[in-house]
């Protein structure tokens, strides 16, 4: 547990003996650390570090509302606090917006930017209205029964593997409404065209949380950047093909 910028965060991190420019690795909405595990343990020789977030596995709520500018800024200072200049940066879903936000409000802080899962914001396009109607009600999401039978829907929807669950913690009501909240006022799509760096997106063509065609927003966007789909992994496919996963974003990053 950390405290910086007026929050106490929980700070997760692999292999800090590693060496080389860390991995901040921002994961999905009502997604606590330990469910990085698997993909995390196939990177052995990189320093990867996690944030729950506000309200999120075991940090406590937050106080007041939050935006992901804001977010962006308190990861600014938590990397102040651990001494480290510079960062790569892997956004999944949710964490995607983050990604983007600290890569353009801090340039200069971060090396490669991978955004996973993920799109530009409230200007999306939009998954299916069912899903989208599971993901705005904070009681199906946490409560610990509701919690697995929807993650399994989101995570696991469209991939042809499965998603553990087991490391799963129920977010709180209030962090996890002020991690829709947030997501809701945010859009990436003024900025987009000035991410002058080395960026790579990634998506599964069978996402149903978040269509591909959102990836190929992003790409199309973003200067210079590049993009990988894949098959039968769904919105979490990072973690439903995590060897495949963990393979390309070492071979981005070198």
């Amino acid at each position: 547990m950390i405290g910086v910028a007026g929050r106490r965060l929980r700070i997760g991190q692999w292999h800090a003996d590693a060496g080389g420019t860390p991995l901040v690795v921002l994961s999905g909405i009502g997604m606590n650390i330990e469910m990085l595990e698997p993909l995390a343990r196939l990177m052995p020789h990189r320093h990867l570090i996690s944030v729950d977030m506000p309200g999120i596995g075991k940090s406590p709520d937050p106080i007041f509302p939050y935006t992901i500018s804001q977010i962006a800024l308190t990861l600014a200072s938590l990397f102040d606090r651990l001494d480290i200049d510079q960062v790569d940066m892997l956004g999944i879903s949710w964490g995607g917006a983050v990604a983007q936000q600290f890569a353009f409000q801090h340039r200069a802080r971060t090396r490669r930017l991978i955004l996973a899962s993920t799109s530009s914001g409230s200007v999306m396009m939009p998954s299916h209205q069912a899903m989208i109607g599971h993901m705005l009600d904070p009681q199906e999401y946490t409560v610990e029964a509701a919690l697995r039978r929807n993650l399994a829907m989101v995570y696991n929807g469209g991939g042809a593997g499965q998603v553990s669950l087991n490391a799963a913690l129920a977010p709180s009501p209030l962090g996890y409404g002020y991690q829709i909240a947030a997501f809701a006022g945010w859009s990436s799509v003024p900025f987009l065209s000035l991410l002058s760096l080395p960026v790579l997106v990634m998506a599964d063509n069978e996402d149903q949380l978040i269509p591909v065609s959102n990836a190929h927003f992003l790409h199309t966007s973003i200067p210079d950047s590049q993009i990988e789909l894949s098959d039968g992994g769904g919105h979490m496919f990072m973690l439903t093909h995590p060897e495949r996963f963990a393979k390309r974003v070492e071979e981005f990053l070198d």
